[in-house]
Protein backbone atom coordinates (compact mmCIF):
# COMPACT_ATOMS: atom_id res chain seq x y z
CA UNK A 1 0.00 0.00 0.00
CA UNK A 2 1.57 3.09 -0.62
CA UNK A 3 2.43 5.42 2.01
CA UNK A 4 0.89 9.12 2.10
CA UNK A 5 0.57 12.24 4.21
CA UNK A 6 -2.65 10.86 5.23
CA UNK A 7 -1.80 7.23 6.36
CA UNK A 8 1.78 8.66 8.41
CA UNK A 9 -0.55 11.08 10.17
CA UNK A 10 -3.00 7.62 11.05
CA UNK A 11 0.45 5.93 12.16
CA UNK A 12 0.83 8.49 14.94
CA UNK A 13 -2.74 8.84 16.06
CA UNK A 14 -2.31 4.62 16.00
CA UNK A 15 1.16 5.03 17.92
CA UNK A 16 2.32 3.07 14.78
CA UNK A 17 5.55 4.00 14.63
CA UNK A 18 6.92 4.71 11.35
CA UNK A 19 9.77 3.57 9.62
CA UNK A 20 12.53 6.14 7.38
CA UNK A 21 15.77 5.72 5.79
CA UNK A 22 17.82 7.45 3.37
CA UNK A 23 18.10 6.17 -0.54
CA UNK A 24 19.77 8.26 -3.07
CA UNK A 25 19.88 5.42 -5.87
CA UNK A 26 17.51 2.85 -7.76
CA UNK A 27 18.45 -0.32 -6.32
CA UNK A 28 18.54 0.69 -3.32
CA UNK A 29 15.24 2.32 -3.18
CA UNK A 30 13.99 -0.63 -4.45
CA UNK A 31 15.25 -2.72 -1.88
CA UNK A 32 14.27 -0.25 1.09
CA UNK A 33 10.97 -0.44 -0.66
CA UNK A 34 10.51 -4.04 -0.60
CA UNK A 35 11.45 -4.26 3.03
CA UNK A 36 8.62 -2.10 3.55
CA UNK A 37 9.92 1.08 5.21
CA UNK A 38 7.10 3.80 5.22
CA UNK A 39 9.56 6.68 4.09
CA UNK A 40 12.65 7.12 2.01
CA UNK A 41 14.38 10.19 2.38
CA UNK A 42 16.19 11.46 -0.67
CA UNK A 43 18.56 13.56 2.05
CA UNK A 44 21.34 15.98 1.11
CA UNK A 45 23.59 13.68 2.86
CA UNK A 46 24.48 12.46 -0.43
CA UNK A 47 26.65 15.32 -0.54
CA UNK A 48 28.86 13.48 1.83
CA UNK A 49 27.72 9.54 1.93
CA UNK A 50 27.41 9.58 -2.25
CA UNK A 51 29.56 12.61 -3.67
CA UNK A 52 32.62 12.59 -1.31
CA UNK A 53 31.64 16.31 0.41
CA UNK A 54 32.98 17.48 3.51
CA UNK A 55 29.04 18.82 4.39
CA UNK A 56 25.83 19.26 2.77
CA UNK A 57 26.31 22.63 1.55
CA UNK A 58 27.71 22.38 -1.67
CA UNK A 59 24.68 19.76 -2.75
CA UNK A 60 23.22 21.59 -5.56
CA UNK A 61 19.22 21.12 -6.91
CA UNK A 62 20.52 19.16 -9.87
CA UNK A 63 22.16 16.75 -7.81
CA UNK A 64 19.18 16.52 -5.44
CA UNK A 65 16.91 16.12 -8.82
CA UNK A 66 19.10 13.72 -10.35
CA UNK A 67 18.96 10.94 -6.94
CA UNK A 68 15.39 11.78 -6.04
CA UNK A 69 13.80 10.94 -9.89
CA UNK A 70 16.31 7.97 -9.82
CA UNK A 71 15.06 6.87 -6.00
CA UNK A 72 10.99 7.59 -7.48
CA UNK A 73 11.57 5.25 -10.05
CA UNK A 74 12.84 2.28 -7.56
CA UNK A 75 10.38 3.32 -4.37
CA UNK A 76 7.02 2.01 -5.38
CA UNK A 77 5.10 2.05 -1.69
CA UNK A 78 7.08 4.49 0.48
CA UNK A 79 6.87 8.29 0.93
CA UNK A 80 9.58 9.94 -0.57
CA UNK A 81 10.83 13.03 0.87
CA UNK A 82 13.44 14.95 -0.60
CA UNK A 83 15.90 17.51 0.68
CA UNK A 84 15.57 21.21 -0.71
CA UNK A 85 19.54 21.89 -0.63
CA UNK A 86 21.28 24.99 0.65
CA UNK A 87 20.17 28.69 -0.83
CA UNK A 88 17.11 26.66 -2.68
CA UNK A 89 14.71 28.29 -0.27
CA UNK A 90 16.40 30.89 2.10
CA UNK A 91 16.57 33.72 -0.27
CA UNK A 92 13.09 33.93 -0.89
CA UNK A 93 9.77 32.80 -0.80
CA UNK A 94 9.33 33.08 -4.25
CA UNK A 95 12.64 30.80 -4.93
CA UNK A 96 11.15 28.13 -2.19
CA UNK A 97 8.31 27.49 -4.58
CA UNK A 98 10.11 27.67 -7.87
CA UNK A 99 12.55 25.17 -6.49
CA UNK A 100 10.24 22.57 -4.41
CA UNK A 101 8.09 22.84 -7.73
CA UNK A 102 10.99 21.00 -9.69
CA UNK A 103 11.89 18.63 -6.80
CA UNK A 104 8.05 17.81 -7.22
CA UNK A 105 8.29 17.57 -10.92
CA UNK A 106 11.23 16.78 -12.19
CA UNK A 107 12.45 14.51 -9.33
CA UNK A 108 9.26 13.07 -8.71
CA UNK A 109 8.95 13.31 -5.06
CA UNK A 110 6.07 13.21 -2.91
CA UNK A 111 7.20 15.88 -0.40
CA UNK A 112 9.88 18.39 -0.11
CA UNK A 113 11.72 18.94 3.27
CA UNK A 114 13.54 22.27 4.05
CA UNK A 115 15.57 23.55 7.65
CA UNK A 116 14.76 25.88 10.17
CA UNK A 117 12.19 27.26 12.26
CA UNK A 118 10.49 30.41 12.45
CA UNK A 119 12.94 32.09 9.56
CA UNK A 120 11.07 29.50 7.22
CA UNK A 121 7.69 29.15 8.26
CA UNK A 122 6.56 32.39 5.09
CA UNK A 123 8.48 29.74 3.25
CA UNK A 124 6.45 26.70 4.34
CA UNK A 125 3.40 28.26 4.41
CA UNK A 126 3.71 29.26 0.97
CA UNK A 127 5.03 25.78 -0.89
CA UNK A 128 1.86 24.44 1.20
CA UNK A 129 -0.30 26.50 -0.33
CA UNK A 130 1.10 25.16 -4.27
CA UNK A 131 0.15 22.23 -2.89
CA UNK A 132 3.31 20.38 -2.03
CA UNK A 133 3.64 18.53 0.95
CA UNK A 134 6.62 19.93 3.98
CA UNK A 135 8.38 18.04 6.17
CA UNK A 136 10.12 20.60 8.76
CA UNK A 137 13.56 19.81 10.04
CA UNK A 138 14.15 21.29 13.64
CA UNK A 139 17.31 20.68 15.79
CA UNK A 140 20.65 20.00 14.78
CA UNK A 141 19.78 21.59 10.93
CA UNK A 142 23.59 20.24 8.87
CA UNK A 143 23.00 23.04 6.76
CA UNK A 144 24.02 25.52 9.62
CA UNK A 145 26.51 23.97 10.37
CA UNK A 146 28.82 26.33 10.49
CA UNK A 147 26.77 28.64 12.32
CA UNK A 148 26.57 26.02 14.92
CA UNK A 149 29.97 25.59 15.13
CA UNK A 150 29.98 22.27 14.48
CA UNK A 151 27.43 19.11 14.89
CA UNK A 152 26.29 19.76 18.29
CA UNK A 153 23.52 18.96 20.35
CA UNK A 154 20.76 21.21 20.31
CA UNK A 155 18.22 22.31 23.49
CA UNK A 156 20.09 21.70 26.17
CA UNK A 157 19.20 24.90 27.79
CA UNK A 158 16.45 26.67 28.56
CA UNK A 159 16.22 29.06 26.63
CA UNK A 160 16.95 27.07 23.50
CA UNK A 161 14.53 24.07 24.41
CA UNK A 162 11.64 26.97 24.73
CA UNK A 163 13.13 28.32 20.98
CA UNK A 164 12.50 24.56 19.85
CA UNK A 165 9.60 24.02 21.38
CA UNK A 166 8.35 27.54 19.75
CA UNK A 167 9.47 26.73 16.09
CA UNK A 168 7.96 22.71 16.45
CA UNK A 169 4.74 24.66 17.20
CA UNK A 170 5.08 27.43 14.46
CA UNK A 171 5.65 25.24 11.52
CA UNK A 172 2.80 22.81 12.31
CA UNK A 173 0.66 25.97 11.84
CA UNK A 174 2.56 27.12 8.32
CA UNK A 175 1.40 23.65 7.23
CA UNK A 176 4.11 21.73 7.66
CA UNK A 177 2.92 17.61 7.64
CA UNK A 178 5.60 16.07 9.38
CA UNK A 179 9.00 17.47 11.14
CA UNK A 180 12.68 15.53 11.40
CA UNK A 181 14.03 16.07 15.28
CA UNK A 182 17.77 15.73 15.04
CA UNK A 183 20.38 15.54 17.82
CA UNK A 184 17.59 16.96 20.38
CA UNK A 185 17.99 15.58 23.37
CA UNK A 186 14.83 12.97 24.25
CA UNK A 187 13.00 14.19 27.27
CA UNK A 188 12.36 17.50 24.85
CA UNK A 189 11.72 15.63 21.83
CA UNK A 190 9.29 13.47 23.60
CA UNK A 191 7.28 16.30 24.96
CA UNK A 192 7.69 18.10 21.19
CA UNK A 193 6.09 15.41 19.87
CA UNK A 194 3.12 15.16 22.10
CA UNK A 195 2.70 18.78 21.64
CA UNK A 196 2.36 18.51 18.00
CA UNK A 197 -0.09 17.02 16.08
CA UNK A 198 1.74 15.80 12.94
CA UNK A 199 4.43 12.84 12.91
CA UNK A 200 7.70 13.69 14.48
CA UNK A 201 10.77 11.86 12.92
CA UNK A 202 13.26 11.33 15.02
CA UNK A 203 17.19 10.92 14.47
CA UNK A 204 19.32 11.36 18.01
CA UNK A 205 16.24 12.65 19.51
CA UNK A 206 15.42 9.38 22.03
CA UNK A 207 12.55 6.75 20.95
CA UNK A 208 10.21 9.21 22.07
CA UNK A 209 9.33 10.63 18.33
CA UNK A 210 6.51 8.56 16.15
CA UNK A 211 9.21 7.61 14.16
CA UNK A 212 13.29 7.13 13.52
CA UNK A 213 15.49 7.77 9.69
CA UNK A 214 18.99 6.91 9.48
CA UNK A 215 21.73 7.08 6.77
CA UNK A 216 21.37 3.79 5.12
CA UNK A 217 25.36 4.01 4.67
CA UNK A 218 25.61 4.25 8.49
CA UNK A 219 23.09 1.68 9.68
CA UNK A 220 24.94 -0.96 7.33
CA UNK A 221 28.33 0.60 8.15
CA UNK A 222 29.10 1.68 4.77
CA UNK A 223 30.77 5.05 5.70
CA UNK A 224 33.44 4.93 8.03
CA UNK A 225 34.34 8.94 7.72
CA UNK A 226 31.96 9.56 10.69
CA UNK A 227 30.10 7.63 12.99
CA UNK A 228 27.30 10.00 15.10
CA UNK A 229 26.32 8.95 18.97
CA UNK A 230 22.84 7.89 17.24
CA UNK A 231 23.94 5.60 14.90
CA UNK A 232 23.51 1.43 15.46
CA UNK A 233 24.91 -1.11 13.02
CA UNK A 234 21.88 -3.31 12.16
CA UNK A 235 24.61 -5.28 9.81
CA UNK A 236 28.19 -5.16 8.89
CA UNK A 237 27.80 -4.83 5.30
CA UNK A 238 30.77 -2.43 4.36
CA UNK A 239 32.94 -5.38 5.73
CA UNK A 240 31.17 -7.93 3.63
CA UNK A 241 31.61 -5.79 0.78
CA UNK A 242 35.31 -5.59 1.17
CA UNK A 243 35.66 -9.06 1.69
CA UNK A 244 33.48 -9.62 -1.60
CA UNK A 245 35.75 -7.57 -3.51
CA UNK A 246 38.96 -8.93 -2.13
CA UNK A 247 37.56 -12.77 -2.92
CA UNK A 248 36.81 -11.08 -6.55
CA UNK A 249 39.96 -9.76 -6.53
CA UNK A 250 41.93 -12.79 -5.59
CA UNK A 251 40.00 -15.47 -8.36
CA UNK A 252 40.18 -12.94 -11.23
CA UNK A 253 44.05 -12.97 -10.87
CA UNK A 254 43.99 -16.58 -9.94
CA UNK A 255 41.96 -17.35 -13.41
CA UNK A 256 39.69 -19.38 -11.15
CA UNK A 257 36.99 -16.35 -12.12
CA UNK A 258 35.47 -16.53 -14.59
CA UNK A 259 34.45 -20.88 -14.27
CA UNK A 260 33.03 -23.07 -17.47
CA UNK A 261 29.64 -22.34 -15.67
CA UNK A 262 30.33 -18.11 -16.13
CA UNK A 263 31.35 -18.74 -20.04
CA UNK A 264 29.81 -19.34 -22.98
CA UNK A 265 30.07 -22.35 -25.66
CA UNK A 266 31.02 -23.02 -28.94
CA UNK A 267 31.10 -26.26 -30.75
CA UNK A 268 34.64 -27.37 -31.81
CA UNK A 269 33.09 -27.97 -35.43
CA UNK A 270 32.83 -24.19 -35.81
CA UNK A 271 35.98 -22.78 -34.11
CA UNK A 272 37.71 -24.98 -36.75
CA UNK A 273 35.94 -23.34 -39.44
CA UNK A 274 36.74 -19.82 -38.21
CA UNK A 275 40.50 -20.58 -37.29
CA UNK A 276 41.66 -22.31 -40.85
CA UNK A 277 43.57 -20.54 -42.79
Amino acid sequence: MKNTVTTLLEQKKNNDKITMLTAYDYSTAKLIDEAGINTILVGDSLGMVMLGYEDTISVTMEDMIHHSAAVARGAKNAFIVTDMPFMSYQTSVYDAVFHAGRIMKEGRANAVKLEGGLSVCPQIKAIVEASIPVVAHLGLTPQSVNAFGGFKVQGKDTQAAKRIIEEAKAIEEAGACMVVLECVPEKLATYITKQLSIPTIGIGAGNGCDGQVLVYQDMLAMYSDMTPKFVKHFGEIGEAMKIAFQNYTSEVKSGTFPAPEHSFTISDEVMAEVTKE
